[in-house]
């Protein structure tokens, strides 16, 4: 925060531009300058706007389904924007998830849990947790496909999932060895601003919806987050950086069934 106090208006309107630009190759492989200047303060930092590389994958990926669907039926048009949603992010996520599954599953206690999740290899527990994941967002999406706009569906859950997740930064213990975690710049806590922002910005897209479904997708983003850090304490002491993954991923699939029963 020292570095962000001493500068002008210009060099601040730079310096967060940067820190999106930071935040954007963390959780994609969209491009960045390679100029970006970059420092474990500063990817700290960039986790203000991790819900907002949530909005711009979600409108990416919407839009290529608004134009798959042009040319292939809803069902083939939802897979082919998975895949691409895939290919946008490495799916950095949902091998968070598959790691993470794999290390509560597998583990009887926490120094096992945590080896088992830092080992690359994908047991029972991940592979049956990724299948579910993403056979559960096709179900899901094609449901939704016939009664409202995936665009904005997609926008919404992207980006609130990510809030959601990165908001376990702010009041949770960091446990994972963090010499040699790829997630060490994310273990320091958030401000209460960066949390505040983050929430606005992920739950402004429902807005769309209407302030009613917007207010309660926060009470449910809430709800969720208090059961899943509950979880994790018990679990693990605390979080690493495959529980933000498998925390994106289940608020995600949480979103799309609030919308399924919202227009059921």
């Amino acid at each position: 925060m020292a570095e962000e106090n001493t500068l002008t208006l210009t060099q601040r309107i730079k310096y967060q531009w940067e820190l999106f630009a930071l935040a954007l190759s963390f959780f994609s492989r969209i491009p960045i300058p390679a100029s970006t200047p970059y420092s474990e303060e500063r990817m700290n930092r960039a986790g203000r706007y991790f819900s907002l590389v949530g909005l711009l994958l979600g409108a990416l990926c919407g839009v290529s389904y608004v134009l798959l669907e042009l040319v292939f039926p809803a069902t083939v048009s939802i897979f082919l924007t998975m895949a691409f949603s895939l290919m946008l992010t490495g799916a950095f996520h949902e091998d968070g998830l598959t790691d993470m599954a794999d290390g509560v599953g597998g583990g009887m206690t926490l120094e096992r849990r945590l080896t088992i999740m830092k080992d690359s290899r994908i047991g029972t527990y991940g592979a049956s947790a990724l299948v579910m994941v993403l056979l559960g967002k096709w179900l899901f999406l094609n449901e939704l496909s016939s009664v409202t706009s995936i665009l904005c569906i997609l926008v919404v859950s992207y980006g609130l999932s990510r809030a959601v997740a990165a908001s376990l930064i702010y009041d949770m213990p960091y446990v994972s060895d963090l010499d040699t975690s790829k997630s060490k710049p994310l273990a320091s806590k958030q401000t209460l601003g960066e949390l505040v922002f983050l929430m606005v910005i992920g739950v402004f897209p429902a807005l769309w919806f209407g302030l009613e479904i917007a207010l309660a997708l926060l009470v449910l983003a809430f709800i969720f987050r208090f059961f899943f850090k509950k979880w994790l304490l018990a679990r693990l002491g605390g979080f690493t950086g495959d529980c933000l993954g498998a925390g994106q991923q289940l608020m995600e699939l949480l979103i799309y069934l609030f919308f399924i029963a919202m227009f059921n």
